[in-house]
């Protein structure tokens, strides 16, 4: 039984089918890596920890006293650390798997689903054939074993379906968790832990009146411009309200949204302190007016309630903005609600890292991608996903230390393609993390540009950077691990239209 309604289920459908009309772009070559491995336990790799995880049709409590149909995760720790897998407490999401860099791990997927799935580790340095990839897509009644030892330093990471034309309901349905590295760079800097370690997974929603999940309703025109919901949910929960200790915390946010981009701010008008972004901790604290929040991007968060009187609320609220074709009003996100005391703590110190960036004048050579509208679909330099076909520009050598250029023309006219030009796209790398080195704005482009970027966190390791139309963002990334991978838009509806190309790292 699906999660979505027959309506919103065929529409989905609808957007899957016209990426099945898309041809393959001349020039393009076969990728050295296609065959499918089938489920693997290496009896060399000895494991720190062992865990299965199923995804499961099941129904949740959203709105009251209402069971919503979803497509959950839910997992058990075999060996090791029973702490490694926390659920979140009423919520339909994912558990949270809790690891430490250095630790070798070992988690079987098991697909009890109507439909193909597989889980991209969503910003983890993992070989290629355990990322996630949609050629390794298993059916129902199948299982993955993947086996890797965790490279990425402390941070907050995610975990979510990749099946190509299906990424974006699977994860919409319920389908994604954090993933939390630790290491003793982080551990030795004494930041809040345990409840006052808060992950906060935002995502929006709709539903109809019978309080099943609605998704795509609009059609085609809703697949191309991105699903964009009418409730905000954090932790799986409408209307959040999270009571807190007088004390200070760590706030991990994940924008888990399809498509949705978050203005993020307090509404008192304080700043907003930010440690980390998603490839882990800045080298120290930066402060932002506002923070701008992409699909599938984090930032971590330290506020200080020490001095809070019981009884006072915090509110984490959306600020209006504008980017080309798409526009948000001011909405509240949540609020925290001082519930009692807690233990002063020691402030925030100002050196939280060694982030270890390369030299934009050291890189070997740059790439140009441009993100754009055409032939009815959205393309990455006019190519749309085919699965193992690699272009021979998208062939890169290993070690070698590139400059990316996402380029996003954001032009057109009054028609149905000018107005899909004007869109942002979230750009996201599979494997290492990058560095944001630049960002140029187009002169007519500025003043929308200007409405979210001061929320811009450009200072840390990233895996997926927000292209506002009108913008190029370059981005510096050394490539050390060999094999296939992807690169895509992470507005998922844009993703599941073929927005997504390969790159192998030979």
């Amino acid at each position: 039984m699906s999660p979505l309604t027959r309506r919103a289920f065929l529409a989905a459908g609808t957007a899957g089918a016209v990426s099945l009309l898309l041809g393959a772009c001349a020039g393009d070559r076969t990728a050295s890596v296609t065959a499918l491995p089938g489920p693997r336990r290496d009896p060399g790799f000895v494991p720190d920890t062992e865990l299965v995880l199923h995804a499961v049709p099941d129904t949740a409590t959203i709105l009251p006293d209402t069971a919503t149909p979803v497509w959950r995760i839910v997992g058990e720790v075999v060996e090791g650390d029973p702490q490694a897998l926390t659920e979140i407490s009423g919520s339909y999401l994912g558990p949270t798997l809790r690891l430490r860099r250095g630790e070798r791990v070992r988690i079987t997927f098991r697909n009890e689903l109507s439909e193909e799935s597989i889980l991209h580790w969503h910003g983890l340095d993992v070989p290629a054939d355990m990322d996630g990839h949609p050629r390794f897509a298993i059916g129902t009644g199948e299982e993955f074993v993947y086996e890797y030892e965790v490279a990425n330093r402390a941070g907050t990471y995610w975990y979510h379906p990749h099946p190509h034309r299906r990424t974006g309901p699977q994860v919409y349905a319920g389908m994604a968790g954090l993933l939390i590295v630790t290491d003793d760079e982080e551990q030795a800097l004494g930041l809040p832990t345990g409840e006052f370690d808060l992950p906060l997974v935002i995502q929006d929603r709709s539903f109809d009146p019978a309080g099943e999940l609605r998704y795509l309703d609009g059609g085609m025109m809703g697949a191309m411009m991105g699903f964009l919901g009418d409730r905000v949910l954090v932790n799986g929960r409408l209307d959040a309200r999270i009571p807190v200790a007088a004390a200070p915390h760590r706030l991990r946010l994940l924008n888990g949204s399809n498509s949705r981009i978050y203005k993020l701010a307090w509404d008192s008008g304080e700043p907003v302190t930010v440690i980390g972004t998603d490839g882990g901790l800045l080298a120290q604290p930066v402060e932002r007016p506002y923070v701008t929040l992409a699909p599938a991007e984090r930032l971590d968060l330290w506020v200080d309630w020490s001095k809070a009187p019981i009884g006072a609320e915090m509110r984490l609220i959306s600020l209006p903005f504008r980017a080309g074709g798409l526009t948000s009003d001011r909405f509240d996100v949540l609020t925290f609600q001082v519930d009692r005391q807690g233990p002063a703590g020691s402030g925030l110190t100002e050196r939280l890292s060694d982030p270890g960036f390369d030299a934009p004048a050291d890189a070997d050579r740059t790439r140009r991608v441009e993100l754009r509208f055409a032939g009815g679909t959205w393309t990455l330099n006019g190519r749309s996903f085919e699965m193992t076909a690699v272009a021979d520009d998208e062939g890169v050598p290993r070690g070698s230390l590139e400059i990316w250029e996402f380029v996003n023309p954001g032009r057109g006219g009054m028609g149905m393609g000018g107005g899909m030009a004007r869109l942002p796209h979230p750009m996201h790398m599979h494997g290492e993390s990058f560095q944001v080195v630049e960002r140029i704005v187009d002169d007519g482009a500025r003043a929308d540009w200007e409405t979210l970027a001061d929320g811009f966190v450009d200072e840390g390791w990233k895996d997926t950077v927000l292209v506002m139309p009108g913008e190029t963002v370059r981005v510096l990334r050394r490539f050390e691990t060999d094999g296939l991978f992807l690169y895509h838009c992470h507005n998922l509806e844009h993703e599941d239209m073929g927005m997504m190309r390969n790159f192998e790292v030979v």
